[in-house]
């Protein structure tokens, strides 16, 4: 299951950059490979600069070894091994018209001192964070998520899009991220499910990104921006970076694991602000952003 969930990561990431390449028109992926000195390593993809991308990454990882003392408390376990991979990407775009978006589909397994595998897991999602609030863009994201889940179980899209919901949530401001999308983690084997059945419903949820994402950047990219809506998404921007390094999972567990830290903060933005109190106008654009945001919406109705 890793050498095949690997490979797919591998191609999966080919894809992407390939795609995204072409939607920018002037920037290029740079890659920069690297290793881990405790075992494995990964291929990081940055581009920069761009004409619809500010910063953006699309990474994929593979690293083993002995369990960090992080996942032995979690686990409760004295010792043990591990085999980790999985594609994270992260786009911040120019514009504030286009939202940014983050996602990330993973597999991990853990080993006995036989080497034998005790324990093994899926799991990933993606999830769209606007800085001004197109309904139908909103809708769109949530439909293919929706599309992608409905595939292989009806529960599925409801139970993961809340899972998100309740994820990307700002706990210290009371606010979600971003209008959600799709989280699950520990997806293992079960009576109903396989492992290959796991693997199924990721990498379908994988292989849908593209389109979940690309309209939606096609449709906003040409749209005039002034200088008050840049400093807007850049305000919003700094509530970004508040999630990712207060409550975002991965950041937190490559920090504490001697992760790469370039790959690991490739996620933050090139600017941010943070200005004192900033509220918006009552009735502007801005302000019907964070009113969405105190509480999750049901997309598809």
């Amino acid at each position: 299951m890793k050498d095949q969930f690997y490979a797919y990561i591998q191609e999966l990431q080919d894809t992407i950059t390939s795609k995204l390449e072409l939607v920018d028109g002037k920037a290029k992926f740079q890659e920069d490979l690297w290793k881990r000195p405790e075992g494995g390593g990964g291929r990081t993809r940055v581009i920069e600069n761009g004409n619809i991308f500010e910063k953006g990454g699309v990474n994929i990882s593979a690293v083993h070894g002995e369990l960090p003392e992080v996942l032995r408390k979690q686990f409760k376990v004295e010792t043990g091994n591990f085999f980790a991979c999985g594609l994270s990407l992260v786009l911040h775009p120019n514009n504030p018209f286009i939202p940014t978006v983050h996602a990330n589909w993973r597999y991990f397994e853990m080993y006995n001192a036989q080497g034998e595998i005790v324990t093994q897991w899926f799991g990933g999602g993606q999830d769209l964070t606007p800085y001004y609030l197109f309904e139908e863009d909103a809708r769109h994201f949530h439909s293919i998520c929706k599309e992608a889940c409905d595939k292989y179980h009806s529960d599925f899209y409801p139970k993961f899009k809340e899972t998100c919901d309740n994820y990307f949530w700002n706990a210290h401001r009371n606010e979600a991220r971003g209008v959600g999308g799709l989280f699950f983690d520990y997806l293992k084997e079960t009576d109903e499910f396989s492992m290959q059945d796991r693997y199924d419903f990721v990498t379908e949820v994988g292989n849908s990104f593209l389109n979940s994402y690309v309209p939606i950047v096609e449709k906003r990219k040409n749209r005039t921006y002034t200088k008050v809506q840049k400093d807007w998404q850049e305000v919003r921007r700094g509530r970004y970076v508040e999630f990712n390094l207060v409550h975002d999972r991965g950041t937190l567990f490559g920090l504490k694991t001697n992760g790469r830290i370039e790959s690991i903060l490739m996620s933050l933005p090139p600017t941010v602000q943070w200005k004192y109190n900033h509220v918006p106008k009552e009735g502007s654009e801005e302000a019907k952003l964070i009113k969405v945001l105190a509480k999750p919406i049901d997309w598809i109705l």
